[in-house]
């Protein structure tokens, strides 16, 4: 994912669409490996964009397709395809018709809203009609999360799905310190999981949420048996809780 705009990294705006992105590919059994966030410049965009792009099956943006003159993502698209940036006659077609509807003018900073890179396939929006679009494996769309949100629900039927990802939550009544070197050696022993440690503390006392993450569940739950077994082991040597 490339998150575009200096309002990301200023603070002043937090970002809900990395987080929904993710969640959204994990429940279609899609993994998302990598996020970049840049500001609105034009270089930096392209820069990030195509590296991106050649590394991965797909790449969603989101923000700078707006009508204001730092809604660069456009521009940015066009020029790492190499491709011209123009009004799309369907989104103008869309947007003429829904301006005039509103009786509000179709002016040029609106009309902005409907230039995409030479070829592009529309994306639809269904929150302000404004579309997002597609040029090969890269997936443009809003920053505004309720659009972007509505993006990805028409993009999301179009993208090949996988074995979805399940989990298992392991509490564990002793601190990292204690786990990490025997859980290592589990991580290793099922290659086709993900294990995760988390701490918590109530207070009082350290301990552990183990997580077991993967797309077979019978090797999930083969991870699962092994560090169970693992934590009985623990508690039985006398490890405590910090």
């Amino acid at each position: 994912m490339l998150a575009i705009g200096d309002e990301l990294l200023s603070g002043r705006t937090k970002d809900r669409n990395i987080a929904h992105l993710a969640q959204v590919l994990t429940l279609a059994g899609l993994d998302l490996r990598e996020v970049r966030i840049v500001p609105d410049v034009e270089d930096e965009i392209v820069a990030a964009l195509n590296a991106l792009r050649a590394r991965h099956d797909f790449v969603f943006t989101s923000g700078g397709i707006g009508p204001t003159h730092d809604d660069i993502t456009a521009d940015a698209v066009g020029r790492a395809f190499a491709l011209a940036v123009e009004p799309h006659p369907e989104a103008e077609r869309r947007l003429a018709a829904y301006y005039e509807g509103r009786s509000l003018p179709f002016t040029e900073a609106r009309r902005r809203m409907t230039r995409t890179p030479r070829g592009a396939t529309l994306i639809d929006n269904p929150v302000s009609v404004a579309p997002g679009f597609r040029v090969e494996n890269v997936f443009v769309m809003a920053g505004v999360p309720g659009i972007f949100t509505a993006m990805l629900d028409n993009v999301l039927p179009t993208l090949p799905a996988g074995p979805v990802m399940t989990s298992v939550a392991i509490p564990c009544p002793v601190g990292e310190g204690d786990v990490g070197g025997p859980l290592g050696e589990i991580q290793k022993r099922h290659p086709e999981t993900a294990i995760g440690s988390y701490p918590k503390f109530d207070g009082h006392r350290c301990t552990t949420e183990l997580v077991v993450r993967s797309r077979s569940e019978a090797a999930r739950d083969d991870a699962a048996a092994d560090i169970r077994t693992m934590i009985e082991g623990l508690v039985a040597a006398g490890a405590k809780p910090a």
